[in-house]
């Protein structure tokens, strides 16, 4: 047991809880410590393929958009890195997404508020002291410490999505776009390959194996039930609902209303970036210059209902649902861009009977981003929100903005100051002037 008591224990290091941590150590006198138990940090390693783009501006890094004058921003990583010149030349607002993983490890590394390597295994209350009991593995000496704290944040994120019916096969042969850099050659072996969904994750991956199909000659399979393979919502005055006006506005609304909203939004945050579509249809071009012919299918309107494992392949059942018509694809190779779903990990049961949840099973959340609980002491929260705060609760650009009034409610001050308009457009027509 470590008898010291801290004001926040934060389990799990993405880039949620690591800007709060840099929040923290840089304006607070808060006392707080965050777990991991990966050995450091890595922001979805199987998807940083060279050429992938952070889909915010590079202002959203962990601290800018609450103190731009922050040791731990990404222009003074730049700096330290003797990067400004390159990335000035670079006249761009986006990033490479394999940049701001390595930005975030420069961080996590200058951080002493940070443990990499301790997996978070149980979550306990003690009434007696109102404080919460955190016990915490060393992955590498397996050892076990009881942490106290009178608060914690949880930013255990999302976990890849797979559908029932594609559990259960090899590994190397069915997978989540997740796993896909540490299936690679894997994919270059085979002779079919098919990607499911049309998702940026998705489409990245489609076109990194578009790249090689050509030299690897593979058949190359693209499905998706969507009409067709759409562009992401991004335009100035769209984009605008990621903000903190758009939140608290959504917040509002009663969960039946939500619900029905953010099911009305996905391509603000399930379609493909603009930028992605055109590489693709570059590749699809260039790559039937001089009437070559291409092992290629791009399939719309095409659900996937089933698998099945045949003498080294996978059959897939497929129904064109605007015609109502069935047909199947074989593949050696089967990848599912079927996104990712929260993650609330077993280790909270020891909490549950403090925390109110909905009629689906999600939790109740304060505007506050505190889970309602029935004791004293607070539970922030940074995943599996989206029912309660909207479209734009996985969007890295309101992390600093969710940490802020984290920071502020937990130390009963004003740290960072917060403002009521941050947009041009209004949302709330009490608001319109």
């Amino acid at each position: 047991m470590n008898d010291h008591v801290y004001d926040l224990l934060g389990v799990g290091i993405g880039p949620f809880n690591l800007s709060l941590a840099a929040l923290i150590d840089d304006r607070t006198e808060i006392d707080a410590l965050f777990f991991e138990q990966k050995p450091q940090f890595d922001w979805h390693p199987g998807m940083l393929i060279v050429g992938t783009r952070l889909q915010v501006p590079f202002m959203a890094d962990l601290v800018t958009l609450a103190d731009p004058t922050s040791r731990y921003s990404f222009l003074n990583y730049l700096s330290k890195e003797n990067r400004l010149y390159p990335f000035y030349f670079l006249q761009r607002l986006d990033i490479p997404r394999r940049e701001y993983n390595d930005y975030c490890q420069w961080v996590a590394n200058e951080l002493k508020n940070c443990r990499f390597g301790k997996k978070v295994t149980e979550l306990d209350y003690d009434d007696n002291e109102e404080l919460y009991l955190v016990t915490v593995l060393d992955v590498h000496t397996e050892e076990t410490t009881v942490y106290k704290s009178k608060n914690l944040v949880l930013g255990t994120g999302g976990i890849p999505a797979i559908p029932k019916a594609f559990r259960g096969y090899p590994e190397q042969d069915v997978f989540h776009t997740a796993q896909y850099l540490s299936r690679q050659d894997r994919c270059r072996e085979a002779n079919s390959i098919t990607v499911i969904g049309s998702g940026q994750s998705a489409a990245e991956v489609f076109r990194e194996l578009l790249k090689d199909h050509m030299e690897h000659e593979y058949r190359l399979n693209w499905v998706t039930r969507s009409q067709s393979f759409l562009t992401m919502e991004e335009s100035k005055l769209s984009v605008e609902q990621f903000s903190p006006d758009y939140v608290n506005y959504f917040y509002e609304f009663p969960q039946e209303k939500k619900d029905e909203i953010f099911g009305s939004q996905d391509l603000l945050y399930k379609g493909i970036s603009s930028h992605t579509v055109t590489d693709i249809y570059n590749l699809l071009y260039e790559n039937t210059v001089s009437r070559r012919k291409m092992k290629v299918g791009i399939q719309a309107l095409t659900e996937v209902n089933g698998i099945e494992e045949k003498d080294g392949k996978y059959e897939l059942q497929c129904h064109q649902w605007q015609q109502g018509k069935d047909f199947k694809i074989e593949s050696e190779v089967v990848i599912i861009g079927t996104g990712y779903r929260p993650n609330v990990p077993a280790f909270i049961n020891g909490l549950k009977p403090y925390i109110s949840w909905d009629d689906q099973g999600r939790y109740e959340v304060e505007s506050d981003y505190r889970l309602c609980v029935s004791i004293p002491n607070q539970i922030y929260v940074h995943s599996g929100i989206s029912h309660s705060h909207g479209v734009g609760s996985t969007n890295l650009g309101l992390a600093v903005h969710r940490n802020k009034v984290i920071i502020n409610h937990l130390t009963g001050e004003d740290v960072f100051p917060m403002y009521e308009k941050h947009v041009f457009q209004n949302f709330d027509a009490d608001k319109f002037q």
